[in-house]
């Protein structure tokens, strides 16, 4: 488990890894996304995401493997530990 994020289905009945992250606005969001972008080609495993006016939802599954990796749950940490720091950077 990682904390925060939601362990889904598909209709294939294969699992991922969900989470929404909320922001101030659609400009935090964007550089957001960008950084979770940049860790994502590094690791070489990159998530579906879905950006809204400030919002952004993330989704990792592995579509090879057909459900939720070990690689899906180290994304899924790297990704709040982005998200983490960001929020330090507002104090």
């Amino acid at each position: 488990k990682v904390d925060g994020w939601e362990v889904k289905s598909n209709k294939d009945e294969s699992f991922f890894l969900i989470k929404e992250f909320s922001f101030k606005n659609f400009i935090e969001s964007q550089s957001f996304v960008n950084k979770v972008s940049a860790v994502a080609e590094k690791e070489n495993h990159h998530p579906d995401i879905a950006v809204g006016w400030c919002e952004v939802n993330v989704t990792f599954t592995s579509h090879d493997l057909g459900g939720v990796t070990e690689k899906c749950i180290k994304m899924a940490e790297l990704t709040s530990k982005l998200f983490d720091e960001k929020s330090k950077d507002e104090i």
